[in-house]
């Protein structure tokens, strides 16, 4: 039997489950985490208010599918129950899936290349090349970094998702928040902008004059890449693919 045949019993949205575990563990591959922070969300329900997010304090190494946590953005757990997430994970996530139904899967990191980007007074991500130029028009950056992602902090990001085109937030001070339509379209284009900012830095650095695009230029390669036939889920199934192949844990 195929791995992605064999499913617990009694599991909940148990595809979902397997494909955000899949994320998680890939991200560790692509020095994506940081220790036990940082945190991964799905909307499991129509209106998107039900969502699946890592439980409190789990290194993202270790996490399977049976380990994610079921909540309801409308509904806020208690703070001394077992299964309640990181304060800061509720915080942001919660409200991103309460107030922008368009935000099916929400990834937060502070991975290194973005969050320098993010550190810069001028955050912006110039289209130098083809990866940067995917982002032209397509992130928003927070210049008001409040502190920790409690409820108020999270809210305050979530009201900045005002156009479904934007679907990266550029945290000033801070990290990067993805948003995406599944898992795959989501950590794609973590992936994507993870490189981007890292050419762009490192092409910082040599200190030499950029060759930035045009501005119709970049927006025409946004465009292309919008409309690129099921790349996104090609990605990330040859990366669930590789993870059965070396039958890891986290379907479990």
């Amino acid at each position: 039997m195929a791995l992605a045949e064999i499913k617990p019993a009694n599991i909940d949205h148990y595809e979902a489950r397997v494909q955000l575990a899949a994320a998680f563990r890939w991200a560790v591959r692509l020095n994506l985490h940081e220790a036990v922070a940082n945190h991964f969300s799905l909307a499991v329900s129509r209106d998107g208010c039900q969502f699946l997010i890592n439980p409190n304090q789990r290194h993202f190494a270790r996490i399977k599918a049976s380990d994610l946590l079921l909540l309801d953005s409308n509904h806020p757990p208690a703070a001394d129950d077992a299964d309640a997430p990181d304060p800061t994970a509720w915080g942001l996530h919660g409200a991103m899936h309460r107030l922008c139904p368009h935000a099916r899967c929400v990834l937060h990191v502070h991975s290194i290349y973005a969050t320098v980007l993010a550190s810069l007074k001028d955050s912006r991500l110039l289209p130098i090349d083809q990866n940067t130029a995917i982002f032209y028009d397509r992130y928003v950056i927070d210049e008001n970094y409040g502190g920790l992602a409690f409820e108020e902090e999270g809210a305050r990001c979530a009201a900045m998702f005002t156009d479904p085109k934007k679907q990266v937030m550029i945290m000033g001070n801070h990290g990067v928040l993805v948003l995406g339509d599944s898992v795959a379209d989501a950590f794609n284009r973590l992936y994507y902008f993870e490189r981007a900012a890292e050419t762009y830095i490192k092409a910082l650095q040599t200190g030499q004059e950029l060759r930035v695009l045009p501005d119709a230029l970049a927006h025409k390669v946004a465009d292309e890449i919008d409309n690129y036939p099921s790349q996104a889920q090609k990605h990330f199934d040859e990366l669930m693919a590789i993870l059965d192949d070396e039958r890891t844990d986290y379907r479990d």
